[in-house]
């Protein structure tokens, strides 16, 4: 009895937040000034309707009903969802300043503490973002400098490709280990071997990290800080981060002990961003410090690994599933650069070739809800008030897959970037790097490894499925990105 009166006011309580809730949710002809979308429940907001594993096709669903701009709640942080390329668009470039800011997501929070680029805020980020930019550009993104390491790597890369003598193989960690050993050449001036126990372990954990940020325990975790303590992914990520923070900060400080402050002998990023940071080592206002360079570094590897060799995987396994598209890539690298080692000089000449990477990249959608934006101020977009410090998802998928601008969205089709002609067409609707002030800093990197690297491999190999594999079904593996499901492979030699 003595617990009648508490229940009862309990079960008064939440019947209040529920009418409060249903009242003054989110309806989709409720005003024409308030975003629509589903109601939310108190506390778990609507997370009792989107499946956590594949958010962005719960999303995509919900478009379909809502419309390119509604509302959600995931726990009880209110999301508002750009859908199509057009809102997208007009969103991230032609309100380019309104919608550049990042959102404080506690897992990102945990790995860059609010330093580094991708998730850093205000003046921060645009130093780090123009360091970052001119650094990369010193060490040779864009120039010939860098297309040798990228293309001195690629033969590294066939030749442990052809020990497997046209046998069937697992091709994704060395995939991801030939990336890795590009990031370590220009953040710290060396490759490793494919066998090496410090490259072998980081570029796990970083596959480890990626697929884990994906999952639902994860996304709660973000959504719900107060669970942080729960056994979960989120821990296991945060295990896998420090792990992977602590090689990284072991290697800069051993670059530190070695550091020539003469700008002409300076080896690396790492080394740049020290000679910087001594410079500075008087002014308290620095941003460079070891906070900023742990979390470049670790966007360094993380983004400019795991995006790359996902979407490489995706080709060479699109190439085996489709052998006519793969034999006319050969065909035209054989007419444009025979035998020679490619370049990225001989993209323009292979208009085809160009084209079925375009393709690889739009069907991939290798980080399909794309990385979160916040609005910086109070915008009216489209009709809709949308106040200062709103999370945004500008919903990547639904950009590449936008049935307004690519017919037959779902089918790989390398001509859909042809014009009667044969000739390369760009579709403004291709954006896999994103858009606007936050596109991706490596995006010139990027283009250049997947066009040597995919170019070498389908001029060295034919891939194949493997022996009595009839029918190969590509389908997204779950994570923060999207790489291919585990698949074997056949790479049998050309000559």
């Amino acid at each position: 009895m003595n617990w009648t009166i508490p229940v009862i006011f309990l079960v008064f309580i939440l019947i209040f937040i529920c009418v409060k809730t249903f009242s003054s949710g989110s309806n989709v002809n409720s005003s024409k000034n308030i975003i629509p979308g589903p109601r939310p429940l108190p506390i778990i907001g609507n997370l009792h309707i989107v499946n956590l594993q594949k958010l962005q096709q719960s999303l995509e669903e919900m478009s379909k009903k809502y419309g390119t701009i509604f509302s959600i709640h995931l726990g009880s942080k209110r999301m508002v969802v750009l859908s199509g390329y057009e809102t997208v668009k007009d969103a991230l470039v032609n309100h380019a300043d309104e919608f550049a800011e990042r959102p404080e997501v506690p897992i990102f929070r945990y790995i860059h503490n609010g330093f580094g680029v991708a998730f850093s805020h205000g003046d921060n980020w645009k130093m780090m973002r123009r360091f970052t930019l001119s650094t990369l550009r010193d060490f040779g993104m864009g120039r010939k400098t860098l297309e040798e390491k990228v293309a001195e790597e690629s033969t590294f890369l066939i030749k442990d490709f052809e020990s497997h003598k046209g046998n069937h193989f697992n091709f994704t960690v060395t995939l991801h280990l030939a990336i890795a050993n590009i990031i370590t050449s220009i953040v710290f001036g060396q490759r490793f071997e494919y066998d090496n126990p410090q490259l072998c372990r980081l570029s796990s954990l970083v596959k480890e990290i990626f697929r884990l940020l994906g999952n639902p325990m994860v996304l709660l975790y973000n959504v719900l800080p107060a669970i942080r303590f729960l056994p979960g992914d989120h821990k296991t990520v945060m295990k896998y981060v420090d792990e992977m923070q602590s090689f990284l900060r072991k290697t800069y400080l051993e670059h530190l002990q070695k550091l020539d402050i003469d700008i002409d002998n300076q080896r690396s990023f790492t080394d740049v961003f020290l000679v910087r940071q001594h410079k500075e080592k008087e002014d308290p206002n620095s941003y460079f410090h070891d906070g900023n360079l742990l979390s470049l570094l670790s966007a360094l590897f993380m983004a400019g690994t795991d995006t790359i060799s996902g979407t490489l995987r995706w080709g060479l396994l699109l190439m085996a599933v489709y052998p006519e598209i793969q034999s006319k890539v050969q065909e035209e690298i054989e007419r444009v650069i025979e035998k020679a080692q490619p370049r990225t000089e001989h993209r323009k000449q292979m208009p085809y070739t160009d084209a079925v990477i375009h393709e690889i990249q739009r069907i991939a959608n290798i980080v399909p809800l794309n990385l979160p934006r916040e609005t910086t101020v109070d915008v009216t977009f489209k009709g809709y008030f949308i106040p200062k410090g709103t999370y945004i998802i500008p919903l990547l998928e639904s950009v590449l897959r936008d049935e307004t601008q690519f017919e037959k969205p779902n089918e790989f089709n390398p001509q859909r970037f042809l014009d009667t002609e044969g000739k390369f067409v760009k579709r403004e609707a291709f954006m896999p790097f994103s858009a606007g002030r936050r596109i991706c800093i490596g995006e010139t990197l990027a283009k250049m490894e997947l066009f040597i690297f995919f170019t070498s491999l389908i001029q060295k190999f034919t891939f194949f499925p493997p022996p009595g594999v009839t029918h190969v079904h590509i389908a997204p593996d779950t994570g923060f990105t999207a790489p291919p499901q585990y698949q074997r492979i056949c790479a049998v030699p050309r000559f």
